[in-house]
């Protein structure tokens, strides 16, 4: 008889629970978060399992690949539509949530999730650990232009070469100011130095890796946005249209249909918070900043003048993921004229 297995995972203990073909409870046990108890429990030769799922969180990719290798049918589940279901139970713990995600896995309710290749993961980490640092000195840069403005220190317009010189050279002839500035500069210039690290290191990926090379040559994609892409992306083959990465991006607009009432929305924003907004930002500067003209600019600004430029703008980073996956396929460049793109 066929078995199916539902795994409520935390950081320390991981509820899990087997049922059979018919729904029947088999087992039930919580087990440390760790591949070495789930498999003491799940590789039991009495167990012959269909389906073993467990949903996406920060344990899952770990605990994922190690039950892979074990050969065992492993399936990651999507966040909202697992707690979707789940949500209909009047109490909610941890052993009825291993439950319904057994019984899920049973009558085949469940959306499945792409676990990324561990490469993947370590691009990934490289470009969040990027944008975390970049966010914080920013944040100091900014704290420092307020708490000087009080005073009236403005630091003006400078570059980030300058904002040092800059800030010594107002509170040059205040002592007491000068010390309280003096710990958020020397912090400032660790996470720039740092910063310049990673930027780096992603550069270099990304000069010997030849897909990057060919999502740049569309314009507005530079190397952060294209290592971004192929990150996220990870497998090309996984969809099955180009057009369907837009949606998966949280690209394409919302819909509310009921009856009579049918009513588009804004864009759903679901998916991949980064790559939407590394897309966003392509977009922008292809329409903003890019001086070369080609067919995509041209289409886009059609729509920037009938429904505005932000509309164009979402517009275009949609198109963008899909001209994207594309190259990335057909393993061609971008091309400028709609006549070599018929072509």
């Amino acid at each position: 008889m066929d078995h199916f297995a539902g795994l409520d995972v935390s950081v320390k203990e991981t509820s899990l629970c087997i049922v059979d073909g018919t729904g029947k409870i088999v087992r039930e046990v919580k087990v440390a978060s760790e591949p070495d108890t789930l498999l003491a429990v799940l590789t039991n030769s009495a167990y012959h399992f269909k389906r073993i799922g467990l949903e996406a969180g920060p344990l899952s990719q770990w605990l994922f690949s190690a039950l892979a290798e074990a050969d065992l049918p492993v399936i990651c589940v999507e966040t909202r539509h697992m707690r979707a279901v789940l949500k209909a139970q009047i109490n909610k713990t941890d052993r009825n949530d291993a439950r319904g995600i057994a019984q899920m896995m049973r009558v085949g309710l469940y959306r499945p999730v792409h676990v990324k290749t561990l490469r993947s993961q370590k691009l990934r980490m490289l470009l969040i650990h990027r944008k975390l640092l970049q966010s914080k000195a920013i944040a100091v840069e900014n704290d420092l232009r307020a708490t000087l403005r009080n005073f009236g220190l403005k630091i003006g317009i400078v570059g980030t070469a300058g904002f040092e010189a800059r800030i010594k050279e107002l509170v040059e002839n205040v002592a007491d100011l000068t010390v309280l500035v003096e710990p958020l500069l020397v912090v400032r210039r660790a996470l720039r130095e740092q910063i310049g690290v990673l930027h780096r290191r992603l550069l270099a990926i990304v000069r010997d890796d030849d897909v990057c090379r060919r999502l740049m040559t569309v314009p507005g994609v530079g190397p952060v946005v294209a290592l971004t892409y192929r990150a996220t992306v990870d497998v090309p083959a996984r969809f099955r249209k180009s057009k369907s990465v837009g949606a998966v991006f949280g690209l394409t607009c919302s819909r509310d249909q009921s009856g009579e009432r049918d009513r588009p929305g804004a864009i759903s924003r679901c998916g991949d918070e980064m790559m939407r907004a590394m897309l966003y930002e392509a977009a922008q500067a292809m329409l903003l900043r890019s001086a070369k003209w080609s067919w995509l600019k041209a289409w886009a600004m059609q729509i920037a003048r009938r429904r505005g430029m932000k509309r164009a703008i979402v517009a275009l980073a949609r198109r963008l993921a899909v001209i994207l996956h594309r190259i990335w396929v057909d393993g061609t460049e971008f091309r400028w004229t709609r006549e070599t793109a018929v072509a």
